[in-house]
């Protein structure tokens, strides 16, 4: 009986513990959510399917220039219980073709990184603004979009050899995968 005592207390730790971090990164969050309306870009939208969970929402990406132009791409931001510490998980539900991003939707960008060669991983200083402007910033050719370090080797491939062709297969997923509706 003494085993089952402490196995239940020990669960209601675990309960108290876990809802104490989710309290934290929710008060982080009803700070941070405001901001992002106010630095909003022209080509970013925000949608949160609960308004209670604003833990998880939807970022669209509408590019109005490069290869990537004309394009709706849509990303799922999941900020875990244990943010700010860590960073947000991103995935791309539009299948792209893209050096950062892969076949699966995996998102390749330093700030998202917990570790970075770089230096410029995730830091509790930084915020979902910082993770809204790196993504946007993926869709312009001369900013953000590393073909060096690729998660999609292929496009980087590509992109190297032929960019006309790089181009035109790009054009041809944005056709394909991510027209606007």
């Amino acid at each position: 009986m003494f085993n089952l005592q402490e196995r239940a207390r020990q669960q209601k730790d675990r309960q108290r513990n876990g809802r104490n971090r989710a309290t934290l990164r929710d008060k982080l969050l009803l700070r941070e959510v405001p901001a992002l309306q106010k630095i909003k870009p022209t080509t970013c939208d925000y949608f949160f399917e609960d308004q209670d969970a604003l833990h998880n929402f939807f970022l669209h990406i509408k590019p109005t220039e490069g290869p990537w132009r004309d394009g709706l791409f849509k990303f799922e931001v999941t900020v875990p219980d244990d943010y700010n510490m860590k960073p947000p998980k991103v995935k791309c539900h539009t299948k792209i073709w893209h050096p950062n991003i892969n076949e699966t939707g995996e998102v390749c960008l330093s700030l998202l990184r917990e570790v970075s060669v770089d230096g410029m991983g995730w830091a509790p200083t930084r915020s979902l603004t910082d993770v809204v402007l790196g993504l946007n910033s993926l869709f312009n050719v001369n900013d953000l979009v590393n073909f060096n370090d690729p998660l999609n080797t292929n496009a980087a491939d590509q992109y190297h050899r032929d960019k006309d062709e790089f181009t035109k297969v790009a054009r041809d997923y944005v056709h394909r995968f991510a027209k606007k509706r």
